[in-house]
């Protein structure tokens, strides 16, 4: 029906040889339900550096799957599954809730880091989801502002008007957003320059090619004028190498994530690696 509907030709025969994308989704869907029912889900974090002191200012959860058959899964082998179904919800609610706690790990470690986490164009048209986050937030203690959403173009593009009355009650609340994949090019200006966003997440599709292409070059660097512009900070993704950091840094960006600085990975070695460095600023910043 699906294959159907998205062709031409509005009409298509099943064939058993080949597997629809329809049904791995839903075996997808189905083993999903169990996985969270059996907590084999995980979280790995990935620092934000701030470029001018290139100490981490963040993380960002990413969701991982523990499959008992496949092994680690990331979550574009599952995620996009379940993005337009009901598991979304309970998906999104899991990570938060578990992105909170394991905050909570590492503020007592001594470490304040902010967390961002994703959400979909389907969390924001839940009538729901405000009081879902400010809950979470209420049961862990975390401030409001401790907690960074990351929502992407597509997802503003959904439901223009309702995914911006949400973003408004969460900002309301004190909630930190931010619009990630930038410049891939579905929102347009004038939305943007309405939304309560904190932050622009410069696509690392232009980031790979800072050192290639004059064209790339360019384009980050209007992104990052335009979210300065717009009382914006700009985080640049997938930065990998001291080349892209050294431009970026030269630009004017703010901060930037990728396997330069550190691939994702449970908090407890983030810690280890960046631990130091987070504790000194910290320290400096009670200081002064």
């Amino acid at each position: 029906m699906y294959q159907g509907k998205r062709g031409t030709a509005g009409i298509v025969i099943y064939e058993s040889a080949e597997e629809s994308p329809a049904s791995q989704s839903l075996v997808v869907q189905g083993e999903l339900r169990h996985a969270l029912e059996r907590d084999e889900l995980v979280l790995h974090y990935q620092p934000k550096i701030a470029l001018d002191t290139g100490r981490p200012c963040g993380v960002e959860a990413l969701v991982r799957w523990q499959h008992p058959e496949r092994g680690l899964l990331a979550p574009g082998e599952f995620v996009p599954a379940v993005e337009h179904s009901g598991l979304i919800e309970p998906l999104t609610a899991w990570v938060l809730g578990r992105a909170l706690e394991d905050r909570d790990r590492w503020l007592a470690a001594g470490v304040g880091w902010p967390v961002s986490v994703n959400v979909s164009a389907r969390n924001l048209e839940s009538p729901d989801f405000t009081a879902l986050v400010t809950a979470l937030l209420a049961d862990s203690g975390t401030a409001p502002d401790e907690l960074c959403l990351e929502v992407t173009e597509t997802s503003l593009a959904a439901d223009a008007a309702v995914a911006a009355r949400t973003i408004g009650e969460l900002t309301d609340h004190g909630v930190e957003l931010s619009i990630d994949d930038f410049g891939m090019g579905y929102s347009c200006l004038s939305q943007l320059r309405s939304l309560p966003v904190g932050e622009i997440k410069l696509d690392r599709t232009f980031v790979s090619g800072l050192d290639r292409r004059a064209e790339d070059r360019s384009i980050a660097r209007s992104i990052i004028e335009l979210g300065h512009g717009l009382g914006c900070t700009v985080t640049a993704e997938g930065v990998e190498t001291a080349g892209a950091a050294d431009w970026l840094r030269a630009a004017g960006c703010d901060s930037a994530q990728g396997y330069h600085y550190a691939r994702p990975a449970p908090w407890p070695e983030l810690l280890d690696q960046f631990g130091d460095r987070a504790v000194a600023i910290a320290s400096e910043t009670t200081t002064t």
